[in-house]
């Protein structure tokens, strides 16, 4: 009897062996593979792919499920075209560093502060547009998206975990405290923003834990991170797409659902950020972040497939000049030569770059352009979110010599990646931009809100002992500076600015109507002026009268706008057509600018040329140096006033390039520009009962720029021959 349970034991004993061996040995077997897979050793296990499904290509219909819901508005359609102003790069709570800065409006309060609504900054002032906008997104970082409100917020569940104590709590008395208290967590919150959530987000689980099989089988790294909790991400996804399909107001107030793929180059810290703008209510599961990839290229695949299952987006790269190079190379992101199909890739997935926003303007630089006087404007030259800040090489980084490169890549027959046309945006991290350089409050929550913080007042004494002692502690660089009247930070705010705003030409105020200018680059960025610009070109333009009441329509009849090209006809010289109006709050305009680029068709050599065309108050273009005589407009930096009755309303004309080569490949572009007003660190100085400071700008001319018109000359048919070979041998198609 004992020897019959003594066998049946041991026979049960070995069965729950198999039991727990099998599955554990199946489950060590699938490790292996997905190892072997992830180190490309597969020589057949490339099948075992099929069983990944990719989250961030599963469709979901944003759509308000109640038509009743959805705003009623009546639309208007001008098949000539009317203006739109609007922002396409506003940050809520939902960003893992606007929450860092004190920030915790919601995407709700960024719609209803387009909108004309009144909103509070973290400091406790309020925040409201001089006059509401047309069209509006939330870009909030895709990246971590919602999960330091979680950290912080003690009730959730991730909360519980140790690496979140030093949120914890962050900005629950941000509303009660006052403005002092608030700004006495500067060095504690630069400390989170730079050290802290790095090293908190680089905390993944050991190898074999579950949640590493369901990151490779769900193509989603993130699951892989202790620090990531996915429903929280994808609570504050819906949640702004919620956001965006209530406030849409078709025929007066546009949503667009977007994020930011917020990406960098693995050593340098090159900025390579990007928005994505998505047509309509259909979204993916979950943005595609730089946790999936850091390589752009591997965004605009994700987009190309999204496209195949009826999601239409649209990448905007953003602040070259803090990307040291990176932004716009002559090579791919992993360092090959570009091809025609990377190029027509990355045109079709990024028409328009943001050209201006608070952390500085990326038109030109001094350094790139010396013959262009106007080229030193709102200069940010140090690498995003660089501690310290880091100088950024400036070449491949602003988008003139973007356009000078995509040509030169073009005459390569490596197609022309930087075709691409312009916006401005914000990049306000406090749901909204300013706009206005007397009413400035920068973007960084309670970092930069006050004129102390942001370098351009002295600081006190005892601020000064605060700042020094709170900053060592947290192990973070005092940035301090002295000049003749004090201390001042020196941490980089005083190179941002009250920029920039997205126009667009479109027939209705619609996403559709509007998305497709975007996609026709039918757009144009100004620094915050609400500058109405027009641009077109054509060979039969010279029959147009700039004063008849039909000019618009046959101005789209006998040419083609901003955004186009205009082939070769016959070696003709094309004429061109420009139409600036000043801003309702703007000064008066001083000129009217076209900027040329192309490429010697003999040498490749790239050239560029500043010409005026149009000054205000009845002044000449001088023929031999093509600029307009000063007009003597003036501001008085004690109290800013400007010049009375100098300047124009509006500026027009017709214009042939004196320089024109029909056999050279160029772009034209306009730049308008504004009389002289006070910067906004001059306003924060005398508002305060100081001078400005001597080494910062005094006064700045607020500006437009248009997306360029391209000229294509008739193909030379000349193959160029590098050192290698033929430009064929490159392959330069694949």
């Amino acid at each position: 009897h004992n020897f019959v349970v003594k066998g049946g034991f041991m026979k049960l004993k070995t069965v729950l062996k198999y039991f727990v061996a099998l599955p554990a040995s199946i489950y060590l077997l699938v490790f292996l593979l997905i190892s072997e897979d992830l180190n490309d050793r597969r020589p057949i296990l490339s099948l075992f792919k099929i069983l990944q499904n990719d989250t961030s290509l599963r469709v979901i219909d944003s759509s308000l499920t109640d038509p009743t819901e959805a705003p009623k508005g009546s639309i208007t359609n001008n098949p000539n075209k009317n203006v739109y102003f609007g922002d396409l790069h506003v940050h809520t709570k939902y960003s893992f560093d606007a929450y860092v800065f004190g920030v915790t409006g919601t995407p709700d309060d960024a719609y209803r502060y387009a909108k004309g609504a009144t909103v509070k900054h973290p400091l406790g002032y309020d925040l409201k547009l001089r006059e509401p906008l047309d069209f509006y997104a939330v870009t909030d970082h895709g990246f971590f998206m919602g999960m330091i409100e979680s950290y912080a917020d003690t009730s959730s569940k991730i909360s519980k975990k140790d690496f979140t104590k030093p949120f914890h709590n962050l900005n629950a008395d941000v509303s009660t405290n006052t403005a002092d208290e608030n700004l006495d967590t500067f060095a504690a919150r630069t400390a989170l923003f730079s050290d802290v959530i790095a090293s908190t987000i680089n905390m993944p689980h050991f190898d074999l834990h579950p949640k590493v099989m369901a990151a490779y089988l769900t193509r989603n790294v993130q699951l892989a991170l202790k620090s990531f909790d996915y429903k929280t991400h994808l609570s504050a996804w819906s949640d702004m797409a919620r956001a965006a399909e209530e406030h849409n107001d078709p025929g007066n107030f546009t949503t667009f659902l977007a994020y930011e793929y917020t990406t960098s180059t693995e050593v340098e810290g090159g900025n390579l950020h990007r928005n994505v703008i998505f047509e309509g209510s259909k979204r993916p599961l979950r943005p595609y972040t730089r946790i999936d990839s850091l390589n752009p290229e591997d965004l605009w695949s994700w987009m190309d497939k999204l496209r195949e299952r009826g999601v239409d987006s649209i990448a905007i790269p953003h602040n070259g000049n803090g990307s040291n190079s990176n932004m716009f190379e002559m090579e791919t992101f992993r360092g090959g030569p570009i091809s025609q199909n990377y190029s027509a890739k990355r045109m079709r997935n990024e028409p328009l770059v943001e050209v201006t926003q608070v952390k500085g303007t990326s038109e030109t630089h001094p350094l790139l352009s010396p013959d262009d006087e106007w080229a030193d404007f709102e200069i940010m030259d140090v690498r995003v979110g660089s501690r310290p800040p880091t100088y950024s090489l400036p070449q491949a980084g602003y988008v003139r010599d973007a356009y000078l490169r995509g040509l030169t890549l073009d005459w390569f027959s490596q197609g022309n990646p930087y075709k691409f046309g312009l916006i401005g945006s914000t990049d306000t991290h406090v749901l909204g931009g300013s706009f206005d350089e007397s009413n400035y409050w920068s973007k960084v929550g309670i970092l930069d809100g006050t004129p102390e913080s942001r370098g351009t007042i002295p600081l006190t004494p005892e601020r000064v002992k605060t700042v020094t002692d709170g900053l060592i502690a947290a192990n973070q660089p005092v940035l301090l500076i002295d000049r003749e009247q004090g201390t001042y930070m020196d941490v980089g705010f005083d190179q941002w600015g009250a920029s920039g705003l997205a126009a667009v030409w479109a027939e209705e105020n619609t996403r559709e109507s509007i998305f497709k200018a975007f996609r026709n680059k039918e757009t144009y960025a100004t620094s915050g002026s609400r500058i109405k610009l027009r641009f077109f070109a054509g060979y039969d333009l010279d029959a147009v009268d700039l004063d008849s009441s039909n000019l618009i329509s046959e101005a789209y009849a006998k040419g083609s706008p901003m955004g186009s090209d205009i082939n070769n006809n016959n070696d003709m010289n094309p004429h061109f057509l420009v139409w600036a109006v000043k801003g309702k709050h703007g000064a008066p305009l001083q000129r009217v600018q076209i900027v040329k680029g192309w490429i010697d068709t003999n040498s490749g050599r790239p050239k560029e040329m500043v010409f005026d065309v149009v000054c205000s108050d009845g002044l000449a273009v001088d023929p031999i140096t093509h600029r307009c005589p000063d007009n003597n407009a003036k501001v008085d930096i004690n109290t800013c006033k400007i010049s009375d009755n100098v300047g124009a309303v509006e500026l027009k004309a017709k214009w042939q390039d004196p320089k024109f080569n029909p056999k050279d490949s160029a772009f034209y572009y306009v730049r308008v520009l504004e009389n002289p007003t006070c910067r906004w660190s001059t306003w924060d100085a005398i508002k305060a009962g100081y001078k400005p400071r001597k080494d910062l700008h005094a006064t700045i001319q607020e500006r437009a720029w248009s997306s360029p018109i391209w000229y294509v000359p008739e193909d030379s048919g000349i193959d160029t021959i590098p050192l290698t070979g033929t430009s064929g041998t490159l392959n330069f198609v694949d």
